[in-house]
């Protein structure tokens, strides 16, 4: 078969990427409305949790991984004037507030413990034991006070039909959505914002690097990052905003970097790494799209459309192949250090054989 042709792009954007962002927008519309309705009910008994807001197909709080996986994060209220801990202690408690005779490990570098005293305002209900343990704001103990307003706020808000709470090996909290088309896996994570500044552990950007504009990293780095609860002792950094802000503008220079990016998620989707809970989402494919952004800064890598998309591939085979994915902020953070190796290897051996004969599969 000969490889792929411009009209061939067109062909497949027509038949399977626009129909794609249709649904997925119409899903993420349905889903926000009813997590929007659940979380102001949280929010109602108890000021801690703040609802998510109503802001459309980008929203910032809701991260589509694959098109029947979400991730929502939902703000906490009353922790201002963030400040970084300088001093290393150790902790000695289980998150159930028992004693420990050894230490607690340390976190891993995309990770890191919180302090109430971090913050130069605080309500004193983040002092509660409910969620601290020796001044240690917990995670486990704040998805557990989470997870029993979700299931009480379900039935206040008469969404027993649509909203169900799925069983979990650990402590996050997970719900299965109705909507009109399908049915969507959501994982709703109480998240401090932190928009006042830059961690520490993100050294970005790295040096003598033209990708992005000195102005744009600044605009970045001013939007600060999240802390998820998503463990049971360690909150992990998010950089949503500043993602968000580098998809925005991508193709100022009239490149091709949106249209590789969108052809290559749907081809995963369809093809490379189907399924409901992918083991590459589309965060890994950001990522990646970052990183080859960052590699081919100049306008003319992204002219055609052919070479910038393969080369996008072979970053993405390369990864996969690898086992390895470094995060785009947080170097030495592996993000498929616990991803299923076999899965990871069907992939790499379906994106293989599509890099020795590249066309588009339209079945």
């Amino acid at each position: 078969m000969k490889p792929f042709t411009d009209e061939d792009v067109e062909i497949y954007i027509q038949s399977k990427v626009e129909p794609r962002h249709y649904l997925v927008s119409k899903t993420v519309e349905e889903v926000q409305k009813i997590i929007q309705q659940l979380t102001t009910e949280i929010s109602y008994k108890a000021t801690r949790f703040q609802a998510i807001s109503n802001s459309g197909i980008h929203n910032e709080n809701i991260k589509v991984l694959a098109p029947s996986q979400f991730l929502i994060t939902v703000p906490l209220r009353g922790l201002t004037g963030y400040r970084e801990c300088q001093v290393r202690h150790w902790r000695y408690y289980t998150v159930h507030g028992a004693k420990l005779l050894s230490s607690v490990r340390d976190p891993e570098e995309l990770h890191q413990w919180l302090e109430v005293e971090q913050f130069s305002k605080s309500l004193q209900q983040w002092h509660e034991t409910d969620v601290n343990i020796e001044g240690d704001l917990v995670p486990a103990k704040v998805l557990v006070v989470f997870r029993e307003l979700v299931e009480k706020s379900i039935i206040s808000c008469n969404l027993s039909s649509k909203v169900t709470v799925l069983e979990s090996f650990s402590s996050v909290v997970r719900v299965a959505v109705e909507t009109s088309e399908s049915q969507v896996e959501v994982e709703l994570v109480p998240t401090v914002e932190i928009p006042t500044c830059w961690p520490g552990k993100a050294r970005w950007p790295r040096c003598l690097k033209r990708w992005p504009s000195q102005e744009k990293v600044q605009c970045i780095k001013s939007l600060g990052f999240d802390l998820l609860a998503r463990s049971n002792y360690h909150w992990q950094l998010c950089f949503a905003r500043a993602e968000h802000m580098l998809m925005e503008g991508l193709d100022e220079d009239g490149g091709c970097r949106m249209k590789c990016f969108r052809v290559m998620r749907q081809m995963k989707e369809d093809v490379w790494c189907a399924g409901n809970k992918p083991i590459i989402t589309a965060y890994h494919l950001q990522t990646v799209l970052f990183w080859t952004c960052e590699k081919y800064p100049r306008t003319k890598d992204w002219r055609c459309f052919r070479e910038a998309f393969l080369r996008l591939v072979q970053k993405l085979h390369k990864c996969v192949s690898q086992h390895f994915l470094k995060h785009y902020f947080v170097k030495n953070t592996n993000l498929l250090k616990y991803a299923n190796t076999s899965d990871l290897d069907v992939m790499a051996s379906k994106l293989a054989v599509f890099l020795e004969n590249p066309v588009f599969c339209l079945d």
